[in-house]
């Protein structure tokens, strides 16, 4: 992919057509009007990006980028890199916390080395590795503009994939030691924040290193002098960002692109969402949320998006664990729209919809 094959990419909204056949059907679901809340529109949208009033999520994919980050070197972190590739380890073996959690959701995680330091080839993880991790960038930008693109491209043909193969609802999930530093310093570039605003403590800092990751986040923001616009989203990712991210703006983009519903994990997707939307407008009506997460940048990056966790439960595992904890609650809700007791059948005057 080269920068102007990816800002020639252009979106088709979804139906908006089906989506009001949805709300009209959930209507006729015998309840009070309106009585799922939130969901009767999250079930909309995904029948509106699938063009589908039937709202197929029965085959469902977590994509887990896994990678390094340099700027591990200065100390911002409570871990080591080796601990990327062990998390990804267990997650080939179907061992980690979102393996788990997705073997109760009828989910398959796709775990996904797209940067971990080193050259081992971990068993049953996809290898789609880029670089050995990215540089420190504090010294140079974290990537090369070749790498950033290329990480999208994997995220976005990782997509077309799971099409292929029938997944009618995917999520998003990460793995990187260090990628709540490179998170926080696109967050705030993006959203034109302090590095205090917006960075937390990530797996636990101390508060002499979360000092430090403020402090090492300020310096960044001082040294690159970012703008704003389409063309200074790329470089942000590509100077401060992470090939986890990257690769995961890819499968945004690539659900747009291919009209499969993405379900958004925690703050790392989150800023992968955002920096998508200002790559391509029109992502984020692809984006099905989860849950905000307890890092101070997410709700900062969710109302820039337009988009309302459902959960908010102070979450902070990563892996994509939020966003498969949502899987069941949309099987549940998809449940109650396609087998649904009508008013009939319960011989009950159906709830009339009044203007508000």
């Amino acid at each position: 992919m080269t920068k102007e094959e990816l800002a020639a990419i252009r979106i088709e909204p979804p139906d908006d057509r089906i989506r009001k056949k949805i709300r009209a059907n959930w209507d006729a679901v015998a309840k009070p009007i309106d009585g799922m809340g939130m969901f009767e529109s999250i079930v909309a949208d995904i029948g509106a990006i699938q063009a589908d009033e039937s709202v197929d999520i029965t085959r469902k994919a977590v994509i887990v980028m896994c990678a390094d980050n340099g700027i591990v070197e200065e100390g911002i972190s409570q871990s080591g890199q080796e601990v990327t590739a062990a998390v990804a380890a267990s997650m080939g073996r179907q061992e980690s916390s979102v393996c788990r959690m997705a073997k109760v959701a009828g989910a398959k995680v796709i775990p996904v080395d797209i940067g971990i330091a080193g050259e081992q080839k971990i068993a049953h993880v996809l290898d789609k590795k880029v670089a050995k991790g990215t540089a420190n960038f504090l010294r140079q930008p974290a990537m090369t503009q070749q790498q950033a693109l290329l990480a999208i491209a994997v995220g976005m043909e990782l997509v077309v994939s799971c099409k292929k193969e029938g997944f009618s609802l995917l999520a998003t999930g990460e793995m990187g030691i260090g990628n709540t530093t490179t998170c926080s310093a696109m967050a705030a570039a993006l959203l034109g924040l302090t590095a205090e605003q917006v960075t937390g403590r990530g797996a636990g800092l101390s508060d002499e290193r979360l000092e430090k990751k403020i402090a090492v986040i300020r310096e960044a923001l001082l040294k690159y002098q970012f703008g704003q616009g389409a063309l200074e989203t790329f470089r942000i990712l590509q100077s401060v960002g992470g090939l986890d991210i990257a690769g995961l703006v890819g499968v945004f983009l690539g659900g747009a692109k291919e009209h499969i519903p993405v379900v958004m994990d925690g703050v790392i997707s989150a800023v992968a969402a955002l920096a998508a939307e200002r790559l391509v407008p029109g992502v984020r009506h692809f984006v099905i949320p989860s849950h905000k997460s307890r890092e101070p940048a997410a709700a900062c990056i969710l109302k820039e998006l337009g988009i309302h966790p459902v959960l908010d439960a102070r979450l902070a595992l990563g892996e994509g664990t939020g966003a498969v904890m949502m899987f069941g609650l949309l099987d549940m809700a998809c449940e109650i729209y396609r087998e649904h007791t009508s008013f009939a059948d319960i011989a009950v005057e159906p709830y009339r919809r009044y203007p508000l």
